[in-house]
């Protein structure tokens, strides 16, 4: 699971050789190394308060949009064809699979 919330943070950053394509259109800032930090933990707190003492999937994907909204900055492409953070990072989770 750390290895999840870890892609999923690097993938929000534009530039990279293996950003997705609508990253690097839309996003000028992506989530730095402290967003898989704090997914991952906000996904433990899930996970106990579901009555789990391990982290699954699920968490990381209900936790991505209220823990990665405020850290992905997008550009003015984005703004003029009104594309949302959170969609871009629906567009992420789909983007980027858990390893099995």
């Amino acid at each position: 699971m750390i290895r999840y919330a870890v892609r999923l943070a690097a993938a929000s950053r534009p530039g990279k050789q293996d950003s997705p394509d609508f990253i690097n259109q839309w996003v000028s800032w992506g989530a730095g190394l402290r967003a898989g930090q704090n997914l991952i933990l906000g996904a433990k707190v899930r996970a106990v308060l579901c009555g789990r003492s391990h982290v699954v999937t699920e968490d990381i994907v209900k936790l991505a949009t209220p823990a990665l909204r405020h850290r992905i900055l997008t550009n003015y492409r984005a703004e003029a064809e009104n594309i949302r953070v959170e969609t871009i990072i629906q567009q992420l989770l789909d983007h980027v699979k858990p390893l099995a």
